[in-house]
């Protein structure tokens, strides 16, 4: 089983949400609902692998939800469940505007 599909089975079962990931989630200027969140885990696209992470293997997703904007959760799935790390709506700044690469640091 590839990491996409893993992480949409252990999403059926439960999603944890970190209290790092609640803080983002809730930051004032950019609210993220738990809605958003199961959409990008269940529809959105791995951008960013990260098999060596100290948390357990975990990814970067983007997902699209129905607000329009594009959203990332960094998730980890575990046997049963999947841990939500953080989630925050990406910059310019930071991402080209696919929100998918990483803009190079000048």
């Amino acid at each position: 089983m590839d990491l996409i599909e893993l992480v949409r089975e252990v999403a059926g079962k439960k999603i944890i949400y970190t209290l790092h990931a609640l803080d983002e989630m809730n930051a004032e200027d950019e609210i993220i609902t738990t809605e958003e969140i199961r959409h990008v885990v269940l529809n959105g696209e791995i951008i960013e692998d990260y098999p060596e992470d100290k948390r357990g293997h975990s990814c970067l997703m983007l997902g699209i939800p129905e607000t329009k904007r594009p959203v990332h959760v960094i998730c980890a799935p575990k046997e049963e469940y999947l841990a939500i790390i953080t989630a925050y709506i990406p910059t310019l700044e930071k991402w080209e505007p696919d929100f998918k690469t990483r803009r190079k640091k000048k």
